[in-house]
């Protein structure tokens, strides 16, 4: 078996408000399965996020800065226009449980009509992080909790920032 990945160029979209310690696994688990991961921060004027687009971005880019396979980008719109207009040709999806296969299948499949050459690549979670999402973190920050095992160090003390109005 060869360490060739075959120059394979893999997106994986969020919103990633905040990324979490099961983002943080998927990204550094795929990147010895693509030989660049292009995390792919997803701007919707319809939320209102905790973290800017530009604050989710240096934080994914700190996180990731000692590893030159990540790349951090933003798009707005249909990821598959993103994808389309770019060079990777997979979409990276991480999967905590069998309602997430269920969501997740049916926006393979959509995806898969809108672009045919567009494959989805399913990673399952670590057993770790099954139970960890960007919106539990929220909620449990907000409510004075202790998220320091949920997420990086980095993004605790961001979301300490956050909450305690500094």
């Amino acid at each position: 078996m060869t360490d060739d990945k075959c120059g394979i160029t893999a997106v994986f979209p969020g919103s990633f408000d905040p990324i979490t310690v099961g983002h943080i696994d998927l990204i550094e688990r795929s990147v010895a399965v693509f030989d660049k991961v292009i995390v792919a921060v997803a701007c919707n004027q319809e939320k209102t996020p905790l973290f800017s687009v530009s604050e989710r971005i240096s934080m994914i880019e700190n996180i990731f800065s000692h590893t030159p396979q990540v790349k951090v980008e933003t798009f707005a719109g249909l990821l598959i226009n993103y994808m389309l207009s770019g060079e990777a040709h997979v979409i990276l999806r991480g999967l905590r449980a069998v309602s997430d296969f269920e969501y997740e299948f049916q926006m393979a499949l959509m995806n898969r009509k809108l672009a045919p050459g567009i494959e989805t690549f399913f990673m399952t979670s670590s057993a770790l992080y099954t139970y960890v999402s960007s919106r539990i973190v929220k909620e449990l920050a907000s409510l004075g909790g202790d998220v320091s095992d949920l997420v990086h160090p980095l993004v605790e003390e961001k979301i300490k920032e956050k909450y305690s109005g500094s």
